[in-house]
């Protein structure tokens, strides 16, 4: 992954998906605009292979009239049923290397279907030169796994709704990220301290937190050193942040 310019990573959640339809081109380029370090965006499969970016397994709460909604699983659609969706500003449900095409910084991309895996692993093959800048995340062990084996030299990141999350991961979080050969743990704020940071850290794993909402998730962050956040509104982040550092006196 490319390193930040400061200690701390402000992270456009589906882009700037606060002032643009999110996971949309405009919305990538918009948070590339506002300066944010990284973008994070979902992936999910057509029915013909396609790998897209779509956060929601249907179409039904991102298209912005009628004729998005009530299609059903995206899973089960073409590639073309999905593009002729207007899904806000007439922007259309965009490749992942459309995205890539269109991005110039580190990307966090959230697998939400294991079954774009192989297609994933394709893309990255053909692209070399994307390879550093590219973390694949997911909520699922197994998607994790998946990319591991298919595209072992892509760095891989794990996602908690907090810790330890034992309903989750009742074997531990521990214990996922070395199964899964991951190099980041992203962690919702329920359970985190300073000594989990710090552990965190000194095993060797980046730590990111989400969701962040305020220059106080930014002040906290900074504070337990984690190496980034995710926030809907970059513009709003990239303010919080540096307000922190000048308070900081970083």
């Amino acid at each position: 992954m490319n390193t930040p310019s400061t200690p701390y990573a402000v992270v456009g959640h589906r882009g700037a998906m606060a002032l643009a339809p999110e996971n949309t081109l405009p919305s990538f380029r918009l948070a590339e605009e506002i300066g944010v370090h990284e973008i994070e965006f979902d992936v999910r499969s057509t029915a013909d292979g396609v790998a897209i970016v779509l956060h929601d397994a249907t179409l039904d709460r991102t298209a912005a009239d009628d004729s998005g909604r009530g299609l059903g699983p995206v899973a089960d659609l073409t590639y073309a049923q999905v593009r002729a969706v207007d899904v806000g500003d007439g922007n259309h449900v965009p490749t992942f290397e459309e995205v890539l095409d269109a991005t110039t910084v580190a990307l966090q991309v959230e697998i939400k279907a294991v079954e774009v895996a192989e297609e994933l692993a394709r893309v990255v093959a053909d692209r070399p030169d994307d390879a550093a800048r590219i973390r694949f995340t997911s909520f699922q062990p197994e998607a994790l796994r998946r990319m591991r084996a298919l595209a072992p030299g892509i760095s891989r990141g794990l996602i908690t709704t907090g810790y330890p999350d034992r309903e989750r991961h009742p074997g531990g979080i521990e214990g996922v990220l070395t199964e899964t050969g991951a190099s980041a743990f992203y962690c919702g704020w329920d359970g985190l301290t300073a000594e989990l940071v710090l552990r965190m850290q000194d095993a060797g794993y980046e730590m990111g937190a989400w969701p962040v909402r305020s220059i106080d998730d930014v002040r906290l962050g900074l504070e337990l050193g984690f190496n980034g956040g995710t926030v809907d509104d970059p513009r709003a982040g990239c303010r919080w942040l540096a307000q922190a550092l000048a308070e900081s006196g970083r």
